[in-house]
Parts: C-alpha cells; structure tokens; sequence
C-alpha cells in the first residue's frame, strides 16, 4: 500500500536515492552519461540536510509515498516537492499567487503503477490547502515521458520557455537544455489514481 507522508529529515538519504535513480533513468538520452554517472546519493542528501527542505519553515514541502508493503518496510519510493512559485526559478524571489511544483520523482521500477499520480493529487491538495488556485511547473522540453504525464493530467505548456543550465565536470562550460513552463487552474486537475494503484 502506498502512503504519502511529508518528508522528515531522517528521509534525506532515502529521497536522494529516489531522485538520483530519476535522474539517471528519466534523463538518458537527454543529458550526458558523463554528468549522469557522477551523481552522488551521499552528496544530494547531504545537500538536502543542508537546505532543510524537511523544516517546517521551509518555503517549499516536500510529501513522499512510502510502500508499507515492499521488502524494505516504509521505503521511499517517490516525492514531491510543491510552494509558491520562483519568479525566475530562483528560490529567493517567490509570487504566492501562485503554486509551483518543483519536481515529482518516482522510483524507476514503479512508473506506470499511479505513485505519480497519487503524488501530483496530493500536490494539488497541499496547494490548495495553501489558497493557491493556478499551479506552475517547468520541464525540459525532451523530457517527453514527463510531458505525457502532465498533458495526460490537465497541464498545458503555456509559451514560457527557460534555458537549464547543466554544469559539466572538467571545467567545461554548462549545457543548456530547454524547460518549457506548464500550467493549469488547480480545479482542472485530474483526481485522485484509480483505487487498483493505492
């Protein structure tokens, strides 16, 4: 059974698995193995202590799903990261008319099994719960598997477009890759996953 609980800092190693694994399996193809296979665990947790992103001052939530049922007991399996939205995408210049969905990650070997969407619903609630009615998110533009997802749920790309810049070892100027903005009225969202995935 899959529970969505909001992140406490003893998650920080279990999230940043999940996100690194993401990153390598959802981005191949779209950014270099070389900056892929270096991604280190240890060190994205260590970045997320640092931050305190499970703080409950923290300007953004983050809400894992944990599967009560897996062989590791409670195990992370997914998160989603929501708050207002970064004008900019930098996290010190935040609009609160607006929610902004940072991320949604989910363990490789669960996609297609509704631990999205569960997530983005529970996203959707935390937002709502915040007064926010529109909801933002940026994804590179490659990314189509992710593109998908959103359409499939209600999100549509509104013209906005960003350059990621994806830093590269060896001192090698950063890649830029393209993000397209979606967005969506709160209330045109999809409800909650079909009840064979909880």
């Amino acid at each position: 059974m899959v529970r969505i609980r909001p992140e406490d800092p003893d998650d920080a190693l279990a999230v940043a698995g999940v996100h690194v694994r993401t990153w390598q399996a959802g981005y191949a193809g779209i950014m270099p193995d070389e900056v892929l296979s270096r991604l280190n665990v240890t060190a994205w947790a260590q970045r997320r202590r640092e931050l305190g992103t499970a703080e409950p001052d923290h300007p953004f939530r983050t809400l894992v799903a944990s599967s009560d049922g897996s062989p590791d007991d409670a195990a992370v399996i997914g998160f989603v990261t929501v708050g207002p939205y970064r004008l900019d995408q930098d996290p010190d210049q935040l609009d609160h008319r607006y929610g902004e969905i940072l991320g949604i990650y989910v363990e490789p070997a669960r996609w297609g099994t509704g631990v999205g969407r569960r997530l983005l619903a529970a996203a959707v609630n935390e937002l709502s719960g915040q007064g926010q009615t529109e909801l933002r998110l940026w994804v590179l533009a490659e990314n189509e598997r992710a593109r998908r997802f959103y359409e499939r749920a209600g999100l549509v790309a509104d013209g906005q477009r960003s350059t990621y810049e994806l830093q590269r070892p060896g001192g090698r100027s950063p890649l830029g890759l393209t993000e397209l903005r979606y967005a969506a009225r709160l209330g045109q969202l999809v409800g909650p996953p079909d009840r064979q995935h909880q």
